[in-house]
C-alpha cells in the first residue's frame, strides 16, 4: 500500500462523508490487523500502526518489528475488504451522531417517494422515512416537494442509519413557532406546553419574562401573519394561543378557551380539576367530540371534569349515599371522601391506603376491605353500563331495520339489570369513539356530560 494514497482516502474520506479523520486511521489499523492475523495466525500477537503524518505502515509480531517484506505479504485484497466494511462502520457512526443530536430538531428534505403509506425524505447525506403514521391526517405528499418535519428516531440498521421522521408530534408545531418567532430564540417569550390532536386543533401555552410584552400578541402577529404561517405547514390545523400561569386556578380556564369558566375545584390527591360552566357554556368547553376539554387537560397535566352547579351537587349527594351504603364508611367518612374529590367507586378503589386511614382513623384491615369492596362495586357498574349500551344500540338498530321496512317501531326486548347505586356509575359508562358517530353531534355532546362518575365529561372519557 502506498503511503501517499492512504493519506489520499483519508483526506478524500473526510472530505466527502464528513468521517473523522482519526476514525478512517483507527479503522485502517483495525482491517491491517485482521489480515495480519489471518496472514500469520489467529493467535499471533500482531500490532500494526499508521503514521498519521506520512502514511507508512508499522507492524510488530510477538513483539518484533516486521519488515517491509513481511508487512507486503499481508493479503492486500483481503485487508482492503475490511477496511471498505470499517470504513462503511465509521461512516454509519457519523451519521448517528449526526442525527442523534438532532432528534427533536427541525429538518427540511425532498421527497423520493410517497404512495400513500411511507413517504422516503432525501436529507442530503441519508435517506429518512415519514410513516403514514407520522403525517398529519388529511394531507398530501408528493414526489419532489420539499417537506419539513422533526427527528423522531435514529437507530442503526446494518451498515445503514434509519431516521425516522415525524409532522404529528407536539415538538414540531414548537419548532415552527421558533422559526416565525424570533422572540422565542431571544428569549423575551416562552413556550410552556404543547397539546396537540395533529390535523385537528393544537394548544399553545405562553409565557413572557417582560411584563410589557403580550406572548399571544407576539405568537399571532400582525394581522395573524405569523400564526397563519405555522397553520399553512400544518395543513390548515386550528391553533389555540392562550397565557400560561403557574396557578392551575388560572390556566385551566385559559386552556379551556374560548368556553367561559365559572369556578375551578381542585383535587390535589387525585390531580382532578372540576371546572362548573353555566349550562351554555357546557357543549363550547367540552368541544367537538370532548376534544376542547381533552386537549386542555393535556395542556394543563390535571384531570378535568366539566359540569355545571346543579350536576356537582346532585353528583355529591350522589356520592355520599353510595359511598355510604360500604360497611364500614360513615356518612361523615362519605362527607370528607368527597370533599377531596373521590367521587366514584372506582376513584375509592384507587386511594393510598395511609391517606385513607388518617382521613377516617380506620385500621389498616378495614381500609383494605373498604377499597376491595368498592372496586367490586366499581366492576358490577361497569358490566352494568356496558350492558346498558349494548340494549341501547340493540334497540337503536331495530328501530332502523324497522324505518328502513316502513313498519311501526318494535318493541324493545326486556333486558334484566342489576340495580347500581346512582354514585356506581363507571367512568366507562360513556359513549366510545365509535358510537359517538353512530349519533347525532348534539347526542354526542348530551353523552359526554354523563360519561364520568361525577356528572361531568372528564378529558380521560370524552
Amino acid at each position: 500500500m502506498n503511503p501517499q494514497d492512504i493519506l489520499r482516502y483519508v483526506d478524500s474520506l473526510h472530505r466527502e462523508k464528513n468521517i473523522d479523520k482519526e476514525l478512517v486511521f483507527l479503522a485502517i489499523e483495525s482491517a491491517l490487523q485482521t489480515a495480519a492475523k489471518r496472514q500469520y495466525g489467529e493467535e499471533a500477537d500482531i500490532l500494526v500502526r499508521l503514521d498519521r503524518e506520512n502514511g507508512k505502515i508499522a507492524a510488530e509480531l510477538e513483539g518484533e518489528p516486521l519488515g517491509d517484506d513481511q508487512i507486503g505479504r499481508i493479503g492486500a485484497q483481503t485487508a482492503k475488504q475490511v477496511i471498505i466494511q470499517k470504513v462503511k462502520e465509521a461512516e454509519r457512526d457519523s451519521l448517528m451522531v449526526e442525527y442523534r443530536e438532532q432528534i427533536g430538531e427541525i429538518v427540511s428534505g425532498i421527497i423520493g417517494r410517497a404512495d400513500g403509506g411511507v413517504a422516503t425524505v432525501n436529507l442530503g447525506n441519508v435517506e429518512a422515512i415519514l410513516p403514514r403514521s407520522e403525517q398529519i391526517p388529511g394531507e398530501s405528499l408528493h414526489a419532489g416537494e420539499r417537506v419539513r418535519a422533526v427527528v423522531f428516531e435514529v437507530r442503526a440498521t446494518g451498515n445503514r442509519v434509519r431516521v425516522v421522521l415525524s409532522r404529528t408530534r407536539p415538538q414540531f408545531v414548537q419548532r415552527l413557532f421558533e422559526q416565525e418567532i424570533p422572540e422565542l430564540g431571544e428569549e423575551i417569550i416562552a413556550i410552556r406546553s404543547i397539546s396537540r390532536e395533529p390535523g385537528y386543533r393544537s394548544k399553545v401555552a405562553v409565557s413572557s419574562v417582560d411584563s410589557q410584552v403580550d406572548p399571544i400578541a407576539v405568537c399571532v402577529g400582525y394581522r395573524g401573519s405569523r400564526i397563519k404561517a405555522v397553520r399553512e405547514e400544518l395543513a390548515g390545523e386550528h391553533i389555540d394561543v392562550v397565557r400560561y400561569s403557574d396557578d392551575p386556578e388560572i390556566l385551566i380556564p385559559n386552556a379551556l378557551q374560548p368556553a367561559e369558566v365559572e369556578q375551578v375545584l381542585l383535587c390535589d390527591m387525585i390531580g382532578r380539576a372540576i371546572v362548573l360552566v353555566k349550562e351554555d357554556q357546557l357543549s363550547l368547553a367540552i368541544g367537538r367530540r370532548g376534544q376542547n376539554v381533552r386537549l386542555g387537560s393535556k395542556l394543563c397535566g390535571w384531570d378535568i371534569e366539566i359540569m355545571t352547579g346543579g350536576e356537582l351537587e346532585e353528583q355529591i349527594e350522589r356520592a355520599v349515599a353510595g359511598f355510604s351504603q360500604i360497611d364500614g364508611i360513615t356518612e361523615e367518612i362519605a362527607q370528607a371522601l368527597v370533599e377531596q374529590g373521590y367521587l366514584s367507586y372506582d376513584d375509592l378503589s384507587v386511594i393510598e391506603p395511609d391517606l385513607f386511614m388518617e382521613m377516617s382513623g380506620l385500621t389498616a384491615e378495614k381500609v383494605d376491605e373498604i377499597v376491595e369492596t368498592a372496586e367490586q362495586m366499581g366492576q358490577e357498574a361497569e358490566q352494568a353500563a356496558a350492558e346498558e349500551r349494548r340494549t341501547r344500540r340493540e334497540r337503536e338498530q331495530l328501530q332502523k331495520e324497522a324505518e328502513a321496512a316502513g313498519i311501526a317501531e318494535p318493541e324493545s326486548p326486556a333486558v334484566e339489570t342489576a340495580a347500581v347505586p346512582e354514585s356506581a356509575e363507571s367512568a366507562d359508562g360513556g359513549v366510545t369513539e365509535a358510537e359517538a358517530e353512530a349519533v347525532t353531534e348534539a347526542e354526542a355532546d348530551a353523552e359526554a356530560k354523563t360519561a364520568s362518575p361525577s356528572g361531568g365529561a372528564s378529558a380521560s372519557e370524552a
